[in-house]
């Protein structure tokens, strides 16, 4: 299935990583359920990620965080049997699990305790877009009226608009311009 996310790029700025994201998701194949893992919600800013890795130590497990994407891996060495398997129920093969983050969501720890591994990962929001309170004042209450801000051209640009070639030149700017014709014979463009 493809979507068409045209209409929403000619009027939305700063969309295309969540078209990325419906993309991946359509095209990815169904993914494997192991290991089983929880996402748990502890408080407004923080979530727990808890997996099930029976088997596996910590020098078996890799947590890499890469473009908004925590990827978990676990890596199981050659196991060396003894006997004969009569029955092999428990799971013990390597597997990886890719977790997409949200923009700002920072993984704090990762901790391997009795076969469940938790990752803590916490959502920081940068002071600059942080809800801020402006105050509002008022200049009459001060017993002053507001002047309007009148201001001339920084000399800068007066002298930037002079040196453009007469093309470019504003319609008002193009008036002061010589003529380049000789004799006021209208000018057809072509040289004689």
């Amino acid at each position: 299935m493809t979507y068409d996310f045209a209409p929403l790029f000619r009027t939305a700025i700063g969309f295309d990583r969540l078209a990325r994201l419906v993309d991946n998701a359509a095209q990815n194949p169904a993914a494997s359920s192991y290991p089983p893992y929880n996402i748990e919600r502890l408080g407004d800013d923080s979530y727990v990620l808890t997996m099930a890795v029976a088997g596996f130590g910590p020098d078996d497990i890799d947590l890499t965080v890469q473009d908004n994407m925590l990827i978990v891996a676990g890596r199981v060495a050659a196991a060396s049997s003894a006997g004969e398997w009569l029955h092999r129920g428990i799971a013990n093969r390597a597997f990886e699990r890719r977790f997409v983050l949200a923009d700002q969501i920072l993984v704090e720890s990762a901790d391997l305790t009795n076969g469940l591994l938790r990752i803590a990962v916490r959502r920081v929001v940068p002071e600059a877009l942080k809800p801020r309170r402006i105050p509002v004042t008022s200049s009459v209450a001060r017993g002053t009226a507001p002047q309007p801000a009148i201001s001339e051209p920084p000399a800068s640009e007066s002298v930037a608009a002079e040196s453009l070639a007469p093309e470019h030149q504003a319609p008002e700017h193009q008036a002061e311009a010589p003529a380049a014709n000789d004799g006021g014979v209208p000018s057809s463009g072509h040289a004689a």
